[in-house]
């Protein structure tokens, strides 16, 4: 099924990994969107971290073949503009009420960062189920998503922060887990010389890691 027939969590679901990018050049979004297709990896979470994102998100959705997610929005005009760009879905590194609101009224699906008790049962109180747990490897890890899973099991999350293809299968071990974020198979160091054929392998690599756990 492609990832437009599929809801954004259900794309998710199905690959177990979102790619989160930082664009610093609008020119990279269109062979790096390529790179992740071919790849096998059909979703990039694209931050608002650079003045490109906007952008090379609309670029990336343009495609049709890509699930195009915001990542670090923060403020209501950069969800609006995520949304005006083809954002299908909208993660946050907290979780602020009142972007949270702003996103349901948008119509899209959020995905807001927590890492405490509090940060889940607020999350809880807008009717959400799957959290972005960040950053992950600081705030404790396996560990602390095992600790968080005895008392709030109805929610799942999407561990972000410190991920690499080292601790990824210990992280989808997890059946709290929906997919995990990470950058290592995204990274500028990749194609900072134009090439994106790195790109593609590292995904390539990462896709069948997580296949494989």
């Amino acid at each position: 099924m492609s990832v437009a027939n599929q809801t954004p969590l259900e794309t998710l679901a199905a690959y177990r990994l979102a790619p989160v990018i930082a664009l610093g050049r609008v020119e990279d979004a269109a062979p790096l969107a390529e790179a992740l297709v071919a790849g096998g990896l059909p979703i990039a979470e694209v931050t608002f971290r650079t003045a490109a994102a906007a952008e090379s998100l609309r670029i990336m959705s343009d495609r049709g073949d890509v699930l195009p997610i915001a990542g670090t929005v923060l403020t209501k005009d950069q969800a609006t503009a995520a949304r005006d760009a083809g954002a299908r879905m909208i993660v946050t590194p907290g979780l602020n009420p009142a972007i949270v609101e702003h996103v349901l009224k948008l119509g899209l699906p959020i995905c807001p960062g927590v890492c405490t008790p509090s940060d889940i049962e607020a999350a809880l109180s807008f009717g959400l189920n799957v959290v972005k747990f960040f950053p992950a490897e600081a705030y404790g890890g396996v560990a602390t998503l095992k600790a968080l899973g005895g008392p709030y099991p109805m929610m799942r999350f999407l561990p972000t922060g410190g991920i690499t293809a080292t601790n990824l299968p210990s992280y989808l071990a997890l059946k709290s887990v929906v997919a995990c974020g990470g950058s290592w198979m995204v990274a500028p160091s990749l194609y900072e010389g134009g090439d994106f054929g790195p790109v593609e392998r590292a995904v390539r690599e990462a896709v069948a890691l997580a296949r494989s756990t």
